[in-house]
């Protein structure tokens, strides 16, 4: 078997059930392409296999690369020693399936929303906090800058709960399962990467008011005395920053 290596943050899951669950969550079609983050030990793509679908598998442990193509010789060439958050992602309808690693789901986050465009589906597991901040609607405490950049995109279903001894070794946290399926918007009515730098703002501050939490933009105050930015930012739904971002656009000196 391959040792999990703390380092890379891994903790293989060992539930078939919850294994099985993640896999049927994907809603596969004749066109996706599904890449595999990090397959550990093979206990997703296994019934990836069973499924009789095409996939790509990513992983940066070599250990982990190896035993895999040892254990499913006829899929060894789908096996890569590469880090995803490197490689490029260019078909329409690509899936990304995976057990993310703790220590790098927010890049792999961000990477799916720099991505968005070829990217239809997601159906992974993160550290619950993780899962939930993700779903998270506005209002919510733990709604943040990942729910406001991956919902602006994507439709977001928290699937389940994975309690640590599904897992080798145990984590001291629980985990969750979310599935986010790609909405029919192809360009927002904003500059996009404006809209990443004002929600950062806005929760790099989220105690304070947006008057004063984008400040740095030097925004004028006959904009800023708006009754808008007396509110603080998980108060602003998805279309309301979007709306801030165009506004934010008009504006700037």
């Amino acid at each position: 078997m391959v040792k999990p290596k703390k380092h890379l943050g891994q903790h293989f899951l060992i539930d078939e059930h919850a294994a099985q669950r993640i896999v049927d969550a994907i809603s596969f079609t004749e066109a996706a392409e599904i890449l595999e983050v990090g397959p550990g030990t093979g206990v997703l793509t296994k019934y990836l296999i069973e499924k009789q679908i095409n996939f790509r598998a990513y992983d940066v442990d070599e250990e982990s690369v190896i035993f895999l193509k040892k254990h499913y010789p006829k899929q060894a060439d789908q096996f890569l020693l590469k880090d995803f958050l490197q490689e490029p992602i260019i078909h329409p309808q690509t899936v990304i399936l995976g057990n993310f690693p703790y220590n790098i789901s927010s890049q792999l986050f961000f990477k799916i929303w720099d991505d968005r465009q070829h990217i239809g589906q997601v159906v992974c597991m993160v550290q619950k906090e993780v899962a939930e901040r993700i779903a998270a609607k506005h209002g919510n405490k733990v709604y943040g800058i990942l729910s406001v950049l991956l919902q602006a995109f994507y439709s977001i279903d928290y699937q389940f709960t994975v309690p640590p001894e599904a897992f080798y070794p145990p984590p001291k946290v629980q985990s969750g399962v979310i599935r986010l399926t790609r909405n029919e918007v192809n360009q927002l009515p904003c500059d996009e990467k404006l809209l990443k730098q004002v929600v950062k703002m806005a929760f790099g501050k989220r105690r304070k008011t947006l008057r004063n939490a984008l400040k740095e933009l030097n925004l004028p105050d006959s904009f800023t005395s708006g009754e808008l930015f007396n509110k603080r930012a998980e108060q602003l739904s998805v279309q309301e920053f979007i709306q801030l971002t165009s506004d934010v656009e008009k504006w700037r000196p």
